[in-house]
């Protein structure tokens, strides 16, 4: 296929992309909304930003379509969207482009200047111009994306400063996002040439035969990384299982500290950056040296917080990032070794400054792949009286609907294949995370953005331990799925004016908490839709929902409200009277795992996990009695283990089972007390 006919396919999907995910909302409205979560989406896949929201905002001579500002207020990315829609490869005009970028810097300088003190406080628009003000004095760089799907021919974009804030411009057309999406890692390369900063890099270079990688020990000046964050941004750090952690954690304060204050300390106090790279130049000394010239798809692994913070401080506190001398490690990976396999392993070896979690290593996760699996096999019912039978699509990596769907080569093949995994019906990871945050009480989470709720919800899924999903919980998940979409749809129809996600997710937490989960997943799985008591209820929930979050205490910004635990823990002790008709179609205790705190995944137990149970649950309640007693008198177990003995006993003796957590460390009691010389 050649890249014209590659561009219009890209095109004709773009557009039914968008299409399906405006009318499930039902509101064509929606559709440029769609598209700019859509290419936020696309974006976040490239690595190009961490996270956006979409939320439209037009006046005289300026427009917005989507912002993000980082934690600590000192980065902002502000999206337009220029949408064609019409499935067509077409052009856009230059001076459309010029307009475009026009009126989001115009939006940014009015933003800057307060101009939400004229808005109605009750918008997403008023938060989003509210928190551009506020981060005023805080922001060091504004990156402004003007985003389309048709083919654009501004080849260069000047920055510009707005006092000291600098300001880049990003153009993202139709060619860019085929570009980014057909890339093996779904990013544009970084390049860094280190001659081009001053001069080469000498550097200790160490070979491991047969490794598939190389090693060049060396150091870098502050000012050198100063200005390839400056350059690149958050893209350094695409391959680090985090972005930089802002100032909140006790060693980015600690290295703060440290610049601010004894520079000369930080070459010993500091442990340095650890670094991918493909396509080094070097100048060979033969001596076991050399110059580092340049290196391609430059990937700092370890050291985001270093980076961030030597950049933070030279922008925010005016420090000579110069006189900083840090310790580099950057391992090349050759044309032998894999470097999507070796650099979350180095990552994850090398992050010992803040915890790092394996989760955060993304699609190849065994959950992941067992959940594509079983989107792959399983048949979902009819829905609403049709005959025919469809499939939910799990997309683990972000593009395998379309790969799949082009594996037919026809029109008609297309068609068919499409009525079997209707694009409605396509989960994505952190759709599914969104999903079953919110049924696992964690609105205040789902409200954090997509990437934030994601990353939550696979460290919640390693503390689980082993976990393959089965087809019942794919079913179930599914069901959750069902709700969370038809829910959007009820709250897009109140015409609320923003805050749909959280609305959404606050909603169904309540539902969550408030039934016991015993909403009739089953039931939603086998009728592909919600019964006409339960979307009532949801539509009554929502006002109560968008009461609720529009009106935070002292006068905060709604967007940051709706974050926090206490949003949460208010609307859930809200007293709203559930109806019959919905009591009526709950399921029994027995029917659902209800576990009030406990994310989805603790009602999730496996064959193995139901013997160890079992086996927990045969041990006589005199038995977890005398080990408590014993453990006391001789001080043998810990504190903790004792309350787990006692806690045993007292459920053996009426006869309840132990929760999994609970089987798990029963189990361990069990065998150190017998080890311990425990007789019983």
């Amino acid at each position: 296929m050649t890249e014209t006919e590659e561009l219009a396919q890209f095109a004709r999907d773009l557009q039914q992309d968008v299409f399906a995910r405006a009318d499930a909302a039902e509101d064509g409205a929606l559709r440029a909304s769609a598209f700019t979560e859509l290419m936020i989406e696309h974006l976040v896949d490239a690595s190009e930003v961490d996270d956006g929201t979409a939320c439209d905002f037009e006046g005289r001579g300026m427009r917005c379509s989507g912002w993000y500002l980082s934690e600590d207020g000192d980065r902002l990315d502000l999206f337009l969207s220029v949408p064609r829609l019409d499935g067509e490869a077409g052009t856009v005009p230059k001076s459309d482009i010029d307009t475009a970028f026009k009126r989001l810097s115009t939006f940014l300088v009015r933003s800057l200047e307060g101009q939400h003190k004229g808005m109605e406080a009750a918008l997403d628009r008023y938060d989003m111009c509210r928190a551009i003000h506020e981060a005023r004095d805080d922001l060091s760089h504004v990156r402004l994306f003007v985003l389309t799907d048709g083919l654009a021919t501004v080849d260069r974009i000047d920055n510009d400063m707005i006092g000291r804030i600098e300001v880049s411009s990003h153009l993202w057309d139709l060619r860019r996002l085929l570009r980014a999406r057909s890339s093996g890692a779904h990013r544009e390369p970084i390049r860094v040439n280190f001659a081009g900063m001053g001069s080469p890099v000498r550097c200790i270079v160490a070979s491991p035969p047969e490794a598939g990688y190389r090693c060049l020990l060396t150091m870098l000046s502050g000012d050198v990384l100063v200005e390839m964050y400056r350059q690149h941004g958050p893209r350094l750090l695409e391959r680090n299982v985090r972005s930089f952690l802002q100032l909140k954690g006790k060693v980015n304060q600690g290295i703060r500290k440290t610049i601010l204050e004894e520079p000369q300390m930080f070459l010993a106090f500091n442990n340095g950056l650890s670094v991918t790279a493909t396509g080094v130049e070097l100048i060979d000394h033969g001596d076991g040296t050399a110059d580092l010239v340049s290196a391609s798809d430059f990937q700092i692994v370890n050291g985001g917080q270093t980076t961030g913070s030597i950049f933070r401080a030279s922008r925010k506190d005016s420090v000579d990032a110069s006189k900083l001398q840090v310790p580099v490690k950057i391992t090349e990976i050759l044309v032998d070794g894999d470097v999507d396999e070796i650099a979350p392993r180095i990552s994850q070896s090398a992050n010992n400054q803040n915890k790092v979690n394996m989760a955060d290593f993304s699609s190849n996760h065994p959950f992941h792949r067992r959940m594509q699996e079983l989107s792959r096999s399983i048949w979902a019912p009819p829905a609403g009286g049709l005959q025919r039978q469809t499939r939910w699509f799990y997309e683990r990596a972000r593009g395998q609907y379309h790969d799949a769907l082009a594996q037919n080569r026809t029109d008609a093949e297309r068609r068919k294949w499409e009525l079997i995994h209707p694009r409605s019906q396509l989960i994505t990871k952190t759709d599914l995370a969104k999903y079953e945050h919110s049924w696992s009480q964690l609105p205040h989470i789902v409200s954090r953005g997509g990437q934030k709720c994601y990353l939550d919800f696979m460290d919640v899924l390693e503390q689980r331990g082993t976990f393959e999903p089965d087809e019942r919980y794919f079913e179930r998940a599914v069901a959750r799925a069902i709700l969370f979409r038809q829910a959007e749809k009820i709250v897009s129809r109140q015409k609320f004016g923003g805050y749909r996600a959280n609305i959404v997710t606050y909603s169904l937490a309540w539902l969550s908490h408030h039934t016991e989960r015993r909403i009739d997943l089953d039931g939603i799985w086998s009728a592909q839709e919600l019964t006409p008591a339960l979307a009532g209820f949801i539509e009554t929930l929502s006002v109560q929902a968008h009461e609720h979050i529009t009106n935070p205490p002292g006068g905060q910004n709604v967007t940051e409200w709706a974050k926090k635990l206490a949003c949460w823990e208010a609307f859930r002790d809200l007293s709203i009277e559930i109806p019959a008709g919905v009591r009526g179609e709950l399921v029994t205790r027995d029917g659902a795992r209800a576990a009030e705190g406990a994310h989805v995944f603790e009602e999730q137990v496996s064959a193995a996990e139901s013997e160890q149970v079992a086996r927990v649950a045969a041990v006589a309640s005199q038995t977890w009695f005398d080990i408590a007693a014993w453990a006391k008198d001789t001080q043998s177990l810990q504190p903790w283990q004792r309350s787990i003995s006692f806690t045993l006993g007292k459920q053996a003796s009426i006869g309840k089972p132990p929760t999994r957590k609970q089987a798990v460390q029963g189990e361990r009691i069990l065998e150190e007390a017998r080890s311990l010389g425990f007789r019983g």
